[in-house]
């Protein structure tokens, strides 16, 4: 890993860079040799995950194969990606980095961390699933292929729907291939399922419950009324795109993906029979060793499970006095902070219908929110973004194990907005008071305007994804949401930001609880709602969470803590002078990066920003 003395002396340029953010790709020249492997290492990895093409807009061109295809499921596919990923680690370890400046160094280590990560990942456990490099599904790493949360029966439907674009003959035809090569991905799903149980790996009953579920009731759904047979026949209407599209896609569906999805169902109904009720991975082979490497996937850090388990009690405690204090200032107290903001859930006042029209409400509702805040953006950055964005309802269709809101990033190219996604199953799960803060951290200035900046990068860039730096910093933006006045007015949206941050914390407890302390489900629900007060059904999604994805929900709190620790040593050093326009910018500007490297990137930046207003 590169350290704070080997960056400084190597990219000095990099502190004009992170100064000036708009002259950062006219400065930082790729290095000659670093340019061409970086390229070839982008392209195989969208050669490995197709999807990430569709996902970030770039399958076309030398790219266009890519259209048609989805990444092998298979046990070999995976290994052959295995075996890729290791060949990859052995040529960025044996580049020769010196001379290196800028970005250019900051691309070739955040290259390397990425790939080693992964490559930790494949060697050290024969099971799961090790989504680190995969740009579409990077936080879907887990020690079950298949979960109520991750397994192509849940993503390609909707990557389909929402991200293949159907503008032509050729576009359509290649979406007809996809659905036959999701039924080939579902039979490669399955091989992995056996191999891993075979192996002692079987996800808990309730996690096999939830997903069976989710899986039931699509294939109870008459084929022509599939998401995956409306949205192409929809589209090919739209754009009049001659060809018997709805009957081709409902024989395609019939007669290849649902057989494969019911022999997904018959699997896991026979693993369920096996299945124990204990919810950690410590009961898994390595155990305790698959938790920690997930736990560094999820916060790049090397932090051990204790630290982090108390680190999240001093937090959760912390929080929960500052929502204490205002609660008593809007007139409620007696009970605890999680009773009393349990009853303000179910407050009818605070509650939007539990229909369409409420559903509707709602969506004008958080629009009304983005449309707020991108006024106020201007005073948090130097550098403006389009940064153009639509709210949709999570599909109905897998709803139901779905996360409560996530942001994935429009095309590189902005010729799509991002999409920030909200599950809308039950709007109980919805009090008024928590939707602010939710449209800062997804929306703006959170993950969709951090992913504006990504595309100004070298395209290996957008498909290394850090989960502590892009969730933390989505958590600072929530922090920046308060500090730019949005709640001025609105004492209960700052409650909701409050309890969101809270929750963070609570994830560290509840997710090292599960893995590492054996907690069980039902102890971890019960803290999770005694302690934040979520309702019972979020709390319960949240818990079940941490059980497929151990580690991913910790980067969240220890990604902004990182970030507001740079930021006071920023006004430590630069006083009167320091800009939170520019350190803002700065943040930004390098793209997602592992926390040691962003410490690394950011004390070159004060460094210069000092230089700059001393000289």
């Amino acid at each position: 890993m590169i350290n704070r003395r080997e960056l400084l002396a190597r990219s000095a340029a990099l502190g004009l860079a992170a100064t000036l953010p708009g002259r950062v790709l006219a400065e930082a020249r790729p290095a000659q040799q670093l340019g061409p492997l970086l390229q070839r290492i982008s392209d195989s990895l969208l050669d490995a995950y197709p999807e990430s093409a569709t996902f970030l807009g770039v399958d076309s061109g030398a790219h266009r194969a890519l259209r048609s295809r989805l990444t092998d499921r298979s046990v070999a596919g995976d290994a052959r990606i295995a075996a890729a990923c290791r060949q990859t680690l052995r040529e960025l370890q044996a580049f020769d980095a010196a001379g290196l400046t800028g970005l250019d160094a900051v691309n070739l280590e955040t290259t390397r961390y990425a790939y080693a990560l992964a490559v930790e990942g494949f060697d050290s456990f024969a099971y799961g699933d090790n989504a680190q490099l995969n740009a579409f599904q990077s936080e879907n790493t887990s020690p079950y292929v298949v979960n109520q949360n991750g397994g192509q029966f849940a993503s390609v439907p909707d990557l389909l729907d929402a991200q293949h674009k159907i503008g032509d003959v050729d576009a359509a035809e290649d979406y007809l291939q996809r659905i036959g090569a999701l039924a080939a991905g579902l039979d490669g799903e399955n091989e992995r399922l056996r191999r891993d149980a075979a192996l002692g790996v079987i996800p808990p009953d309730f996690v096999l419950d939830a997903t069976l579920q989710l899986q039931r009731r699509y294939l109870a759904n008459p084929v022509p009324e599939w998401d995956l047979v409306r949205s192409l026949t929809r589209r090919t209407i739209e754009n009049r795109l001659p060809g018997s599209w709805e009957r081709r896609a409902t024989d395609l569906c019939r007669l290849q993906v649902r057989p494969a999805l019911a022999r997904q169902i018959a699997i896991l109904a026979q693993l369920r029979r096996r299945a124990t009720h204990t919810a950690g991975v410590a009961r898994l082979p390595d155990g305790d060793a698959y938790f920690r490497w997930a736990l560094k996937v999820g916060t790049t850090t090397d932090l051990t499970p204790d630290e982090v388990h108390e680190l999240g009690l001093d937090q959760v405690a912390q929080l929960t006095a500052a929502m204490d204090r205002l609660l008593v200032s809007q007139g409620i107290s007696g009970g605890s902070v999680g009773a009393r903001l349990q009853a303000l859930n179910r407050d009818p006042r605070m509650l939007f219908a539990n229909d369409d029209a409420g559903r509707a409400q709602l969506l004008a509702y958080l629009n009304g929110i983005v449309a707020d805040m991108r006024l106020r953006l201007p005073r948090a950055f130097a550098t403006q973004k389009k940064a153009a964005l639509t709210i949709r309802r999570v599909p109905p269709s897998i709803e139901a194990g779905a996360a409560e809101g996530y942001e994935m990033d429009g095309p590189m190219d902005g010729s799509a907005p991002a999409t920030y996604y909200i599950n809308l199953r039950d709007m109980q799960m919805w009090p008024r008071f928590t939707l602010p803060t939710l449209c800062y951290h997804e929306g703006l200035p959170g993950h969709v305007w951090q992913g504006s900046f990504m595309h100004d990068l070298a395209p290996i860039r957008s498909q290394l994804v850090f989960n502590a730096y892009a969730e933390g910093w989505a958590l600072y933006a929530e922090q920046l949401g308060d500090e730019l006045g949005a709640y001025d007015t609105d004492p209960f949206g700052r409650l909701g930001y409050l309890q969101s941050i809270q929750l963070r914390a609570c994830r560290l407890v509840a997710d090292t609880g599960l893995n590492t302390k054996g907690w069980s489900r039902e102890q971890a629900i019960r803290w999770m709602v005694q302690n934040n007060g979520a309702p019972q059904e979020i709390a319960t999604g949240e818990v079940e969470r941490y059980c497929t994805w151990p580690g991913q929900a910790c980067g969240y709190l220890i990604g902004q803590r990182r970030i507001d620790a740079l930021r006071a040593q920023a006004q430590a050093v630069l006083g009167a002078r320091f800009d939170l326009r520019r350190f803002n910018d700065a943040l930004l500007t390098p793209g997602t990066l592992p926390l040691t490297l962003l410490d690394a990137v950011m004390a070159d930046f004060i460094a210069a920003q000092k230089k700059s207003a001393d000289s």
